[in-house]
């Protein structure tokens, strides 16, 4: 009989399969979620605030009545949120449909398309791929981009940035936080050599936003992505930091709603999801930060403690507050988390977890298979107690020690 683990509510709902292949659900003991650089739950203040616009707060935002004037008050009241925890400007931020949407916009947004071999984009080895993947698809348009390499810690030499710079650079995009490892970029010290050349920058911050004190001005950043399932808000939402004066063309043509930039009747439900979401961040941020460390640190403090020949990948102190991302030379990440189904985690970013190779951020990172075919990206977040952790942790070195046996 397989069993499948599925994640729902407090238990592990599981799939299991009959000897005649037949499925059917049940409901075993509780879990531990470690995984919270893929999602995270909504939390509970947003639930509320979006739950009227499930029914009786229906309007359309472009409806001039009262009920279409409420929508509008409420998508205003969600962007001035959006706009508070970034340092920005309310009419500086535009509701998208999560961090990939907003990633593509800034990247084919900035292309003249009529002249694709004059553009030339500068991105990393260890975006995610929803930068990667367009910087791929414009390459084949004729865009030049240079996908620069990263030191073993998965960090970008701002110096490369600077001699990568040419005539026709059109965009400087380098994430803020890696979403596998964790590893922090020097996104000041990257703004500071872009604006000598004159030249926008992005960064992809849907990992930091939410675990980290974002700030646009600080960062000096021209454009700023925002996922809002990543910091406690809905999926299907995102927001895209643009800051006045600059200018993109639209990735979907239409009405002419969030300032003409992105069309479609606005997500009114989602938005306020993610303007609470904002509001709450903001209230919690630092305490939350500390607890995540402390969480983090404890949790790496008892593997290595437990379990020999562990390595860290990333770096070990320019990172997210709540990633530990380690391996287990010698043994697969998909493997150990599979007997530990009390355990939900990753192997490394959820969009292609469990698949049996090496990440393309190990890789680029230059981890010999042998070592980056064991990760475990485990994070921590709200959610955690210290009493998770620790089980969590014999949990694993148990598994680890088990495997290790068998071997």
């Amino acid at each position: 009989m397989t069993k499948f683990g599925l994640k729902t509510g407090c238990t592990i709902l599981s799939v299991r399969r009959k000897a005649n292949g037949e499925r059917y659900l049940t409901k075993d003991k509780h879990f531990i979620y470690l995984d919270h650089n893929a999602t995270t739950p909504v939390g509970p203040e947003a639930v509320r605030a979006m739950r009227p616009y499930l029914k009786e707060e229906f309007g359309n935002p472009s409806s001039g009545y009262l009920l279409g004037a409420r929508a509008k008050e409420a998508v205003a009241q969600a962007r001035q949120a959006v706009a508070l925890l970034l340092g920005c400007q309310q009419d500086e931020v535009i509701f998208t449909s999560g961090g990939s949407e907003s990633n593509n916009m800034v990247l084919k947004g900035l292309v003249d398309f009529k002249n694709s071999e004059r553009s030339h984009i500068i991105t990393c080895a260890v975006e995610h791929p929803a930068i990667l993947n367009p910087a791929l698809f414009l390459m084949e348009l004729g865009v030049r981009v240079t996908i620069l390499p990263v030191d073993r810690f998965g960090q970008v030499d701002p110096e490369a940035v600077k001699q990568a710079i040419s005539l026709d650079t059109t965009l400087v995009s380098i994430m803020l936080a890696n979403n596998e490892t964790g590893t922090l970029q020097s996104i000041r010290e990257i703004s500071k050599i872009a604006k000598e050349y004159d030249i926008p920058i992005h960064t992809d911050a849907a990992q930091a936003v939410g675990k980290l004190e974002v700030d646009v001005n600080e960062l000096g950043v021209d454009f700023l992505t925002v996922a809002g399932h990543k910091l406690y808000g809905p999926k299907g939402i995102g927001a895209l930091f643009i800051r006045k004066g600059q200018s993109i063309e639209p990735l979907i043509h239409g009405a002419g709603q969030e300032a003409g930039i992105r069309a479609g009747t606005e997500n009114v439900m989602l938005a306020v999801g993610l303007g609470t979401a904002c509001r709450i961040v903001g209230e919690r941020l630092g305490n939350d930060i500390r607890n995540m460390k402390r969480l983090r640190d404890r949790l790496q403090e008892l593997l290595f403690e437990g379990l020999d020949g562990l390595v860290l990948n990333g770096h070990p102190d320019e990172r997210l507050p709540n990633t530990l991302n380690v391996s287990v030379p010698g043994l697969e990440g998909g493997q150990i988390l599979d007997g530990i189904p009390e355990i939900m985690a990753s192997t490394g970013a959820a969009c292609h977890d469990r698949t049996v190779r090496l990440s393309h951020v190990l890789s680029a990172m230059a981890v010999p298979p042998e070592i980056g075919m064991g990760a475990l990206r485990l994070t921590v977040g709200r959610t955690n107690t210290m009493e998770q952790i620790e089980e969590a942790a014999q949990l694993i070195i148990n598994q680890v020690k088990r495997m290790r046996d068998r071997a």
